[in-house]
C-alpha cells in the first residue's frame, strides 16, 4: 500500500510538471521547462523509493502497470479540476479496458 501512496504523489507532481503549464500559454517555453524540471525533480524523489518498496512484493511489470493506472487516475483528477475538462464517455470506457488489463496483470494475486 505505501508503494501506492508514493506512485500516486510521485505521480501528481508529474502530471502538474507536464500539464500544469498548460493554463499559461504565454508564458516563455524556456520557462515552462525549467519549472517543469523543477517538479519533475519531487516527482523521482516519490517514484524512486515507491518502485525500491514496491520491487519484491511486485514484479518489474505490476509496478509499471500499477504506475499507469494510478498516473491516469490523477490525470482525470487534474483535467478535470485544474483544466476543466470532464470525463466523456469514450475516455470512461478506454478507462475501464486499461482496468481490465490491470485484472490480467495481478491474475492469480487476486
Amino acid at each position: 500500500m505505501l508503494t501506492v501512496l508514493l506512485l500516486t504523489v510521485s505521480n501528481t507532481f508529474m502530471t502538474v510538471a507536464w500539464y500544469g503549464h498548460l493554463r499559461y500559454r504565454s508564458a516563455p517555453l524556456y520557462k515552462v521547462i525549467l519549472v517543469s524540471w523543477g517538479i519533475a525533480f519531487f516527482e523521482y524523489c516519490f517514484q524512486v523509493p515507491a518502485n525500491r518498496i514496491g520491487f519484491g512484493e511486485f514484479s518489474g511489470y505490476q509496478l509499471k502497470i500499477i504506475q499507469e493506472c494510478v498516473t491516469l487516475v490523477v490525470f482525470a483528477v487534474f483535467a478535470y479540476l485544474y483544466l476543466g475538462e470532464s470525463v466523456k464517455w469514450n475516455y470512461a470506457m478506454a478507462f475501464v479496458c486499461i482496468m481490465a488489463a490491470v485484472a490480467f496483470a495481478f491474475w492469480g494475486r487476486l
